[in-house]
């Protein structure tokens, strides 16, 4: 009977470590996010995605371990687990990345909805006020949906508009201030990336197929053994 590839067995190995490693990536920046005072005064509620990052992040973790010691130990056990849990991820971030693309055109409904929440500005945390202050000098905006008014008050001096032409001003309680909100350059910056994480998504689904077939070949050749 034909024996196991050493080359195929130290490729899964190194290939499954630097997964591993991929995972304790993601898992200590989404811990950070997620207990960071700088990101909880920006954003005052739990982010979803975070917590979706964290359990990403440990699955990737467990699956790396499963491979880096299947391909060792020649298990065909743990090669069979790290299979399917691989084939699992790759069928959700394809269906993610679709999803990404379908629903790309509801981002900025979304992201509305999101907003709505912090309007009046002006009675949310200073933190959260200032973090909207430097978005409005980025930006070259003012408020976040319906424009200076969504202060609630007096519009902060990062919404003087000293543009030309004067088109990009509007008359707002005796001065110029930008006209457009910041929902409009937020959703300009979210389409603008968007074609950088499905380039990305793509890059880790080719990597990923790459992954199910060492495991698999490597599953066949502990079984012709």
């Amino acid at each position: 009977m034909a024996g196991v590839s050493g080359c195929m067995k130290y490729s899964m190995f190194f290939f499954n470590f630097l997964f591993w490693l991929c995972g304790c990536f993601i898992l200590g920046v989404s811990i950070w996010l997620r207990v960071s005072k700088d990101v909880q005064h920006t954003v005052q509620e739990d982010i979803p995605a975070v917590n979706l990052m964290i359990a990403i992040g440990a699955i990737i973790m467990g699956l790396g371990f499963f491979g880096c010691c299947g391909a060792i130990r020649e298990s065909r056990c743990l090669l069979l687990l790290f299979f399917i849990g691989l084939l699992l991820i790759f069928i959700l971030l394809v269906t993610a990345g679709v999803l990404g693309v379908v629903y790309r055109s509801k981002a900025e409904g979304m992201l509305t909805d999101t907003l709505q929440k912090y309007i009046p500005i002006d009675t949310q945390s200073p933190e959260f006020k200032m973090d909207i202050e430097n978005l409005q000098t980025q930006g070259k905006c003012c408020g976040l949906i319906n424009g200076a008014q969504d202060w609630g008050g007096v519009a902060p001096a990062s919404c003087n508009c000293t543009d030309d032409p004067a088109s990009d001003c509007v008359l707002y309680n005796g001065k110029n201030v930008y006209k457009q909100p910041c929902l409009q350059f937020l959703t300009d910056m979210m389409t603008r990336h968007a074609g950088i994480i499905l380039g990305v998504a793509f890059g880790l689904a080719v990597v990923m197929l790459f992954g199910l077939g060492f495991s698999m070949s490597l599953y066949c050749q502990i079984g012709r053994k």
